[in-house]
């Protein structure tokens, strides 16, 4: 499936990196030192093939505004028949323009994104950033209105998935595990599912049977 990831946070080398590690599962922090044993290292090369060949576009140029992303998604629509778009992450792209508000330029982007979706008719997965409302209540569950700068991602989102690790404030409580928290569904129910959390391989995965 032909896809593509506009980073404007990690570089393109970042994210072949974390790609590689989740295939071939050696740790990403092993390859970021060099401290390879020649299992890994073979588990490297095996994989190595695969991600290099993957129908996967990866732009990571700075400062990336929306007209530009639209552009090169309909010269890669038309050219490879793009199926899957990704932004990594919304509040880092830039207008190039005077605005009123910081919220009002997301909300443009958010907007935006929506109508390249259906003008390609490619999902358009947009990561967002969450401000940090959840850290002074009680339960740390992220909710819709914690979306970062913009209540217009909430509205224009057909799919709105939030990520939770309780570990991530207490490394006692559910170590390894992370909620996947589908608070909006335009056409179907909200729920969650609980799934593991391999961060040392940059993966999330099913939970283990029993």
């Amino acid at each position: 499936m032909t896809s593509v990831i506009f980073s404007l946070e990690m570089s393109r080398n970042e994210i072949a990196m974390r790609l590689l590690s989740a295939e071939s599962g050696v740790p990403l922090t092993n390859m970021r030192a060099g401290t390879l044993s020649e299992p890994q290292w073979l588990d490297i090369a095996k994989h190595m093939g695969r991600v290099n060949n993957a129908p996967l576009f990866i732009d990571d140029s700075a400062n990336m505004s929306m007209m530009e992303i639209r552009a090169k998604c309909r010269r890669l629509k038309q050219r490879h028949d793009l199926k899957l778009i990704v932004v990594d992450y919304l509040q880092l792209m830039s207008s190039g323009k005077r605005v009123e508000s910081r919220q009002q330029e997301v909300s443009e982007f958010s907007r935006s994104m929506k109508l390249l979706a259906k003008e390609l008719e490619v999902p358009v997965i947009a990561i967002s950033q969450l401000n940090r409302a959840s850290e002074a209540r009680a339960d740390k569950r992220p909710m819709l209105s914690d979306l970062r700068e913009s209540g217009a991602i909430e509205q224009d989102a057909d799919v709105v998935i939030l990520i939770h690790r309780e570990d991530a404030y207490d490394k006692e409580v559910r170590p390894g595990e992370a909620d996947l928290i589908v608070a909006k569904q335009r056409n179907g129910p909200t729920d969650h599912v609980s799934v593991s959390f391999l961060g040392h391989y940059s993966r999330f995965a099913d939970m283990a049977r029993i």
